[in-house]
């Protein structure tokens, strides 16, 4: 199997932003069912992939840098990767039928879904979750001293930005799009939080993996509310796998061939943690020119769960909450989900199926 790169696509615009009312057109079935139906060991062709060169991505990192790919898709599939900044620009990529299949939030998902009304995606499988939460500076030590405090979010409407404005408007603060309100939430990139941390320009940080654990390892910060602790049994996605509905209709037996990899790929991350590891940080290294701290990426590891399991309630949960801070208009998540050929994979290992819940 050959694998092609492409260039790193720069973020554009906010990863979540106010969509119209719309009714979801939903899942016609056919392409779903013709995917759980096909034989992947038959599939042949190219698959456009996209993922982040983060360690929120570990399964396409290790499926890529370890081979888990390579070794379990058949020698006629070939994988073209696109490496992306943020979650907009993968949705506007797929919009354009630039890629086929994308690692990607759970907010950018429900964006697309929304401005194409039910028609450009569905996800087909989880991927990873938790690794999320509120570090703070040591002069917070109680929820009323965030009152005055500007708290860094990695971009406006994004996955950590929704959840901030969230769990501060549950906490009884004001917020509002231009850092206004009780506590001033201020979009920094991911790159830039440390050192803003540093210089008292923040006081708290919502961050992702391996942000989060960077900031407390490497920049004294304070874990003050892990998000797992804020969601029923402690599991939201932060990670899933979009794939472009024509590509679903067109291509079945490839998109179960990429399943097949995918469940690979996470069962290599579950018997090999320390090799996984490796692997994710020279690849995310390749990529970035940057290497993580061992300790950080260690422990950024251990916040984080990688499954198969989308984790549907907690989608639903996170539209909600956008819906609630004003970042978006209502729209219906029936039909986003087509699971049909990851619980046909599941099926054919022995292993249980996952549901999309109230959105199948």
């Amino acid at each position: 199997m050959s694998i092609r790169r492409r260039s790193v696509i720069a973020a554009a615009g906010a990863a979540l932003t106010a969509a119209p009312v719309l009714a979801a057109c939903g899942n016609d079935g056919d392409g779903a069912t013709a995917a759980a139906e096909a034989d992947g060991a038959t599939a042949s062709g190219t698959i456009r992939l996209g993922y982040f060169g983060n360690v929120t991505h570990a399964p396409a990192l290790v499926g890529l840098e370890a081979g888990v790919f390579k070794e379990t898709l058949p020698e006629a599939v070939h994988i073209e990767e696109t490496v992306f900044n943020a979650g907009p620009s993968a949705i506007e990529a797929l919009f354009a039928d630039a890629i086929d299949i994308s690692y990607i939030g759970p907010n950018p998902a429900i964006n697309g879904w929304a401005q194409s009304q039910g028609q450009a995606l569905h996800i087909i499988g989880g991927s990873t979750s938790g690794g999320a939460g509120l570090v703070v500076n040591e002069s917070i030590t109680t929820v009323e001293d965030l009152r005055g405090k500007a708290l860094a979010t990695p971009q406006l409407g994004n996955t950590q930005d929704v959840a901030a404005r969230y769990w501060l408007k549950e906490q009884g603060f004001a917020t509002d799009e231009n850092g206004g309100g009780d506590v001033a939430v201020t979009p920094i990139d991911n790159a830039e939080v440390a050192a803003a941390f540093d210089a008292g320009t923040v006081q708290a940080a919502w961050a992702v993996e391996p942000r989060y654990s960077d900031l407390v390892i490497k920049h004294g910060a304070l874990e003050f509310v892990n998000e797992r602790e804020l969601w029923e049994g402690g599991q939201f996605v932060t990670t899933h796998i979009i794939v472009s509905k024509a590509f679903l209709d067109e291509q079945p037996a490839l998109v179960k061939a990429f399943l097949e990899a995918h469940l690979a790929a996470l069962d290599f991350i579950a018997e090999n943690p320390e090799e996984a590891q490796t692997a994710s940080n020279d690849r995310i290294e390749a990529l970035t020119d940057k290497r993580l701290d061992d300790a950080v990426i260690a422990a950024a590891w251990e916040n984080l769960t990688f499954t198969a399991d989308p984790i549907a309630a907690s989608l639903q949960g996170s539209k909600e909450h956008a819906v609630e801070v004003g970042l978006l208009e209502e729209v219906d998540l029936k039909g986003i989900y087509a699971l049909e050929a990851l619980n046909q994979v599941l099926a054919d290992r022995g292993d249980a199926e996952v549901s999309a819940g109230d959105l199948a």
